[in-house]
C-alpha cells in the first residue's frame, strides 16, 4: 500500500472530438479537441486522515449506533422510512423532484407523476444496493450495474442504457450540444471498465477508516462517471452499501444525501475539490452530515415509537378488529391500496374499506387519489414526518457552517 496524507490530483488528456448530433452554437460545432479528466487508480492507494478527520468519523459511527438502537421494535420500519427519506434528497440534488402526497401515489403503483416514479426507483435501486452489500459483505459490479438497472429501466430517455456502462464521452456542465465550457469531463468511456474494477477493489477493503473510504468512493464514483444518467444517485447509494458492508448500519441508512441537498453548491465544490487532491473537506462534511442526520432520525424514531398508540386510542375500537390490524401494520407499510391491506389483516374487502373509511375520519390515513377505484392512503403523519426530517436536517446542516 503506498501510505500518504496527501492523494494524488486528476491528470488532463487531450481527446480529439466531434459532434455526432449537430446542435447548439458555431463554437459547439465546430469543437475538435476535448480535455479530458483522468483519475489516478485508487485500489492501493491509503490516505492517512488527520486526527480531527478521525474523530469526526467516531463520532459519527456513534451518532448512528445511537439512532439504530433506538429504533427499537420499529428498527425495520425506521430503516424503510429513511431509506425514502434518502431517496426523495438524493433525486432533489439531481433536480428531480416530487411533493411527498406524489410520492406516496408512486409508492402506491399510480404513475402519474414521471418525478415520483423516478424517486421510487432510487428507493427500489438503494434498497437493493444496500441490502445485497450487507447480505454477502462485498460490493460487486454487477450489483451496481443492477441498482443502476432499477434506477434507470423506466427512464424515457435513457432507460435503454439502464445497468450498462456508457460507450461515448459525456461531460458536467458546459453546452447542452458539446464539452465546450464544461465543469467535468470524465475519462474516455475506453477506461471506464478498468476504472470500475479499480473502484470495485478500493470499496471492499477493511483498512481504511470508514467515512475516508465512502467519502473518496463516492468522489472517485462520480469523477468516473460510468453511466448515462443516473450516476449522482447511484454514486450516493455506494456511500450507503460501504457502512452496511463495514457494519456501521445494519437496518437504516443514514440520510446523508438530505445534508447535502443543504447546500448542493458546497456539496459539488467537495467533489471538485477531490479532484484537485483534496480529500479532507469532503470526509469532514459526509461524517459532520451523517453526524447531524443521525441525530434528527432518532427524533423521527422517538416519534415513530409514539404512533401506534396514538393511532389506537384515535380509533378506539377493540383490539383485533380490521382497523386496529392495519394500525399494527401501518409504520411498516404507511402507503396502502385496497389490496395491500387486504393482505396486512387477511381481511376481506367488505371488511377492510370500512375500516379504511374510519382511519381516515379518525385523521390516522388520509386518501390521496380522490376516486373510487385504485384508491391510495397514506398514514398522515408519516408523510409529514418525511417532509420534517428532511427541514430539520436542512436547518441542523446550515446552523452548524
Amino acid at each position: 500500500m503506498v501510505s500518504s496524507p496527501e492523494w494524488p490530483p486528476h491528470r488532463s488528456e487531450s481527446r480529439p472530438w466531434s459532434q455526432k448530433q449537430r446542435g447548439g452554437s458555431r463554437e459547439d460545432r465546430m469543437l475538435t479537441e476535448v480535455i479530458t479528466s483522468i483519475p489516478p487508480m485508487i485500489a492501493d492507494l491509503d490516505y492517512r486522515p488527520p486526527l480531527d478527520l478521525v474523530g469526526a468519523s467516531e463520532r459519527a459511527i456513534q451518532e448512528i449506533a445511537y439512532t439504530e438502537g433506538a429504533g427499537g421494535e420499529h428498527l425495520g420500519a425506521l430503516g424503510r422510512f429513511l431509506i425514502a427519506t434518502e431517496s426523495v434528497s438524493s433525486s432533489k440534488i439531481e433536480r428531480v423532484v416530487a411533493g411527498v402526497a406524489d410520492f406516496a401515489k408512486a409508492l402506491g403503483g399510480i404513475k402519474s407523476n414521471p418525478s415520483a416514479v423516478s424517486m421510487v426507483a432510487a428507493t427500489d435501486a438503494l434498497t437493493e444496493l444496500v441490502d445485497e452489500a450487507g447480505r454477502t459483505g462485498r460490493i460487486e459490479l454487477a450489483a451496481v450495474l443492477s441498482a443502476h438497472h432499477t434506477l434507470m429501466m423506466s427512464d424515457p430517455l435513457d432507460g435503454d442504457w439502464a445497468g450498462r456502462i456508457r460507450e461515448e464521452q459525456n461531460w458536467i456542465g458546459g453546452s447542452d450540444f458539446s464539452p465546450r465550457n464544461a465543469i467535468h469531463v470524465p475519462p474516455p468511456h475506453e477506461l471506464v471498465k478498468g476504472y470500475l474494477d479499480d473502484l470495485i477493489a478500493y470499496v471492499n477493503r477493511d483498512d481504511i477508516p470508514v467515512f475516508v473510504q465512502a467519502a473518496i468512493a463516492h468522489a472517485q464514483f462520480e469523477s468516473i462517471h460510468p453511466f448515462t444518467d443516473g450516476n449522482g444517485r447511484i454514486g450516493r447509494a455506494i456511500i450507503h452499501a460501504i457502512l452496511r458492508r463495514r457494519g456501521v448500519t445494519r437496518q437504516t441508512v443514514v440520510p446523508v444525501a438530505t445534508a447535502m441537498v443543504a447546500d448542493r453548491d458546497r456539496y459539488f465544490a467537495h467533489v471538485n475539490a477531490y479532484r484537485a487532491g483534496d480529500v479532507a473537506p469532503f470526509v469532514a462534511a459526509l461524517a459532520r452530515g451523517a453526524e447531524l442526520a443521525a441525530i434528527e432520525a432518532r427524533a423521527t424514531a422517538a416519534r415513530f415509537a409514539e404512533l401506534p398508540d396514538a393511532w389506537r386510542d384515535r380509533v378506539r375500537q377493540r383490539s383485533g378488529s380490521v382497523a386496529h390490524d392495519i394500525i399494527d401494520g401501518l409504520l411498516e407499510r404507511p402507503v396502502l391500496t385496497g389490496d395491500t391491506a387486504s393482505t396486512m389483516t387477511s381481511a376481506h374487502e367488505s371488511r377492510v374499506f370500512p375500516a379504511l373509511d374510519l382511519l381516515v375520519e379518525s385523521d390516522v390515513l388520509t386518501e390521496l387519489t380522490g376516486r373510487k377505484r385504485n384508491r391510495v392512503w397514506a398514514a398522515t403523519e408519516v408523510t409529514a414526518e418525511l417532509d420534517d426530517l428532511t427541514g430539520r436536517i436542512e436547518t441542523a446542516v446550515r446552523d452548524d457552517q
